[in-house]
């Protein structure tokens, strides 16, 4: 019987980046950054910190042939510092639409994604 490539030695299938999900993280880079996150906060170098927030790019549009529906980015982080609002994305590979995404979130809300 053939092994499947595609699964972890739990059996879990991997996503089409081969990352593998760690608790409710997309993967081991955005678990272990959330845990330097938290620890950041509990020592009060950081604060409201943020995870999966939502942002909304372009609005629903409806028209007279379909509907549209609203394109969102949904960031991994958020948080604050002496220095201002931060979003976080833990990015391994930058898709053709997560460039799009990080390209709107610059115009639309004057945010740059800082990428780790």
């Amino acid at each position: 019987m053939p092994v499947a490539a595609d699964r972890d030695e739990m059996g879990a299938g991997l996503n089409k980046y081969h990352s593998r999900r760690h608790a409710q993280y997309a993967s081991r880079r955005e678990a272990n950054l959330a845990a330097n996150l938290r620890a950041l906060e509990k020592a009060g170098k950081i604060a409201d910190l943020q995870e999966q927030v939502k942002f909304e790019l372009l609005p629903k549009q409806s028209g007279k042939l379909r509907n549209e529906r609203p394109v969102s980015y949904l960031a991994d982080f958020v948080y604050s510092d002496e220095t201002g609002r931060h979003v976080l994305d833990a990015k391994g590979f930058r898709t053709r639409e997560y460039v799009i995404k990080r390209k709107l979130m610059k115009f639309m809300h004057g945010i740059e994604i800082e990428e780790v």
